[in-house]
């Protein structure tokens, strides 16, 4: 099995044309036919069903792809870090996080380190932690910040507690305090509140929801679907009321109300996580190192 084959492979799994599949990887498309064909030979079962204008993949190719895109995936990785100047002058950090670890705790860390290598480029990846756990695995991301616990815990990944945050109920200044205007608020105040809720895949919806059903009621929802910084604006238009991390209302601005939840409160542990079989790059252990000394 040959390096540009798996190249070639996911190149058609991804077109599902073979045509295009080689104009993507600059092949003529009889070579990129003929390398397929090796392949299949090979591994001794067809990677695809071929029909006129439908190309799909069988059940050996739907085994072959996430593997293959992993392997190349990891040879990508090697690439870089071998290729990386003296004094991380130069590279790249595939970071995943949560949205609202995005918006609370990253600017500061980035700026920090971009100060100091500025020649590093930083990709980000928004999404939810099983998402990113996700990403981490197929090798699309060097680190992630994910949310504890993890949805599906993975014995592949090694992760660090990095912060242990508060979450709060945030409204407009312009509603009613909820709580009945006490300085903090119960879980259990929450049923009589319509609520802004983030999308489904968002950490702080499962969390959320969770509350309200242990304390015996279903959340009602005023606007459902939004990322982050739409819910905080729904807010401010004064449509419901939101549960979001300390972090993300202190960055907020003005236009919102923060009110505490009363003990024991909600609480949220961030976490950074690597894949335990592939030591993240140079540049990515830079950024790691500084996330856990922040």
């Amino acid at each position: 099995m040959q390096f540009q084959q798996l190249q070639y492979f996911v190149a058609v799994a991804e077109t599902r044309h073979f045509t295009r599949a080689a104009d993507l990887v600059h092949v003529a498309q009889p070579s990129l036919s003929q390398q397929i064909k090796a392949l299949e030979r090979e591994l001794g079962a067809d990677l695809f069903l071929r029909a006129r204008g439908n190309i799909t993949l069988t059940d050996a190719g739907e085994a072959l792809l996430p593997l293959a895109r992993r392997i190349l995936a990891d040879a990508d990785t090697a690439r870089h870090e071998v290729q990386e100047l003296a004094q991380l002058r130069r590279g790249r950090v595939r970071l995943g996080a949560t949205p609202s670890v995005c918006t609370g705790l990253l600017p500061d860390v980035l700026r920090a380190f971009h100060d100091r290598y500025p020649g590093i480029r930083l990709l980000i990846e928004e999404g939810g932690s099983h998402d990113l756990v996700r990403g981490l695995a197929r090798g699309a991301l060097d680190l992630a910040l994910v949310v504890l616990p993890l949805p599906t815990p993975s014995p592949a990944l090694t992760t660090v507690e990095l912060l242990r945050e508060d979450l709060v109920v945030v409204s407009s200044p312009d509603a009613p305090r909820p709580g009945e205007g006490r300085r903090t608020v119960r879980v259990a105040d929450l049923e009589g509140e319509r609520l802004v809720m983030f999308r489904h895949g968002y950490d702080l919806r499962e969390l959320t929801v969770a509350a309200c059903r242990a304390e015996g009621f279903e959340p009602d929802f005023a606007v459902e679907g939004g990322e982050m910084d739409a819910v905080l604006g729904f807010v401010r238009a004064g449509l419901g009321v939101a549960v979001v991390p300390r972090m993300v209302a202190a960055r907020a601005g003005r236009g919102l109300r923060v009110t505490p939840l009363a003990r024991p409160g909600l609480h949220r542990t961030i976490a950074l996580a690597h894949r335990s079989d592939v030591a993240p790059p140079r540049a990515a252990r830079e950024l790691q190192r500084m996330l856990l000394e922040r």
